[in-house]
């Protein structure tokens, strides 16, 4: 095992063929302007790609909220009227909740009723 260690300690390391121009060394490499503009790209392209699928994710998200809102027979602005109603009233949440309109195009407890 001993000898092992020290035939790959005293092994020389592999020379490269190629040659530098003068004056350069290995350290002294960059990938230059192509390879920043290129990693440059791939970062931008990432953001976009990020900033997309969070948007679909959140659309997602708030169907699948509506959908089950409209299976349980409720509608979103109803569920928020029950919330804030709660100390006000019942009968002000029964009339939302059953559709009721006033005459002037409003429910009660809400503002004016939006085009579909």
């Amino acid at each position: 095992m001993h000898s092992l260690l020290l035939a790959l300690a005293a092994t020389p390391s592999p020379t490269d063929s190629g040659t530098l121009r003068p004056g350069l060394t290995d350290d002294q490499i960059t990938p230059g302007i192509w390879g920043f503009l290129s990693t440059a790209f791939i970062v931008v392209l990432m953001l976009f790609l990020i900033v997309d699928m969070v948007r679909r994710l959140r659309r997602v998200r708030y169907r699948s909220q509506v959908e089950e809102e409209r299976a349980a027979g409720e509608t979103p602005e109803v569920r928020e009227d029950a919330d804030d109603a709660g100390e006000d009233g019942a009968s002000d949440s029964a009339a939302a909740a059953d559709g009721a309109v006033s005459e002037d195009g409003t429910s009660p407890g809400r503002g004016p009723k939006a085009p579909r």
